[in-house]
């Protein structure tokens, strides 16, 4: 079995119980190394062999994972955040079970998520947002036509947009003319890792923010109505409303 595995988006105390098992078993280790914490990675056995697949391609990736298959070897394929999230894993997964070599896929904790907690912040609020959508910015990676940000923005729901500092001022005045300039928003930067930014404002305010903290890695931009707070409360904890497990007073 080839276990890939969500790093989550930093912090080792978010790993999964499952993941960590994984990992302090695991004899031969392929781990994104330009984009998973090292304290992470570090979790593995002192004899496992261990393969940095940021200098890697596919066909370098694949030639360890299928000779640490064909010793029997105990494999993990670590990825960062929730590896089903531009984690690159279908045509690796693709590629394994095209020679019969079986694989298993560990979730973990997303990065948007993480900055979620981080703001402490409800992504959803009754009356105001009931979607959340996860886009990336286009770059060297287009996105397909009508998948764009600016598309999603105009239905109000909370964006979380996974993008490169370099990326950010762009993304922000497509996405003004969408939700507004005055639309609340935040970019938070290396979530969960100890060096962890936060931001927080007007969409048009954040790029000058990233740009006076020198922001110049991964971030997520988190815009939408429903950061500004005050909206109505939710009708599962009102006393006049009823449901399988209470009655309405």
């Amino acid at each position: 079995m080839i276990w890939f595995v969500g790093a989550g988006p930093g912090d080792p105390d978010l790993l999964t119980v499952k993941a960590l098992r994984l990992l302090q078993e695991c004899e031969v280790l392929v781990w994104a190394g330009s984009l998973v914490h090292p304290s992470i990675a570090d979790l593995v056995p002192a004899g496992c062999v261990r393969h940095d697949s940021a200098g890697m391609d596919l066909k370098a990736i694949l030639a360890v994972l299928v000779e640490a298959h064909a010793k029997g070897l105990r494999t993990v394929r670590l990825h960062t955040g929730e590896p089903a999230l531009w984690g690159a894993i279908g045509e690796q997964i693709e590629a394994l079970r095209s020679r019969e070599i079986p694989v298993s896929v560990v979730p973990g904790i997303s990065a948007f998520q993480a900055a979620a907690a981080a703001l402490g912040q409800e992504l959803t609020r009754p009356e105001v947002a009931q979607a959340v959508v996860l886009c990336r910015a286009p770059g060297r990676t287009p996105v397909p036509a009508g998948q764009e940000p600016e598309v999603f923005a105009r239905t109000g729901a909370t964006l979380c947009l996974y993008l490169s500092s370099g990326l950010l001022l762009g993304a922000v005045e497509k996405l003004a003319a969408a939700y507004g300039p005055d639309c609340p928003a935040a970019l938070v930067s290396r979530a969960s890792w100890p060096e962890q930014k936060i931001l927080r404002g007007r969409l048009a305010d954040i790029p000058a923010q990233a740009a006076a903290e020198g922001i110049d890695r991964l971030a997520i931009l988190l815009v939408g109505p429903a950061l500004a707070g005050g909206a109505p409360p939710s009708r599962l904890y009102a006393s006049e409303f009823t449901h399988g497990w209470r009655e309405a007073k």
